[in-house]
């Protein structure tokens, strides 16, 4: 692991524990997946990576689109080769190859990743192979923020 990557694994650590709250992005109080991985960014960077508008619960089953990817894209860069995923990186998630990418977490080491779980809390959860099966993209986190 590079020393960005054992400072991102550190980060998302610290927000274990906090309640899933949608469309939150507060650590202690509550954040969804999209509201733990702002909360890095703001913690990597001092500010927020983009304006984020309101969205529903089913957000990615009624847009269309498939924005998580796309913001994945424009704050990060090209996605890497899921194979080539260091701790810290960013993975995404579909539930199904038809549908729009929903979900997000980080790489914690190879068998464990960091994510927001609704009705649950921010928590480690094993990279289990249904975990493994539904990552979509793997982003790593910039060196300097990409404007």
């Amino acid at each position: 692991m590079n020393g960005t990557g054992d400072r991102i694994v550190a980060l998302a650590e610290s927000w274990i524990g906090t309640p899933y709250r949608h469309q939150g992005g507060t650590k202690g109080i509550g954040c969804d997946c999209i509201g733990l991985i702002r909360g890095i960014w703001r913690e990597l960077y001092g500010e927020e990576p983009e304006a984020v508008p309101a969205y529903a619960p089913d957000w990615a089953e009624r847009s269309g689109e498939d924005r998580l990817i796309e913001a994945g894209q424009r704050l990060f860069g090209p996605a890497l080769p899921i194979g080539e995923a260091e701790p810290g990186d960013l993975l995404l998630f579909r539930w199904r190859p038809d549908y729009a990418a929903k979900h997000a977490g980080i790489l914690a080491g190879p068998a464990h990743f960091i994510h927001a779980y609704e009705q649950a809390a921010v928590t480690r959860s094993a990279l289990v192979p249904s975990w493994q099966r539904r990552i979509t993209a793997v982003h790593r986190f910039p060196v300097t923020r990409i404007d």
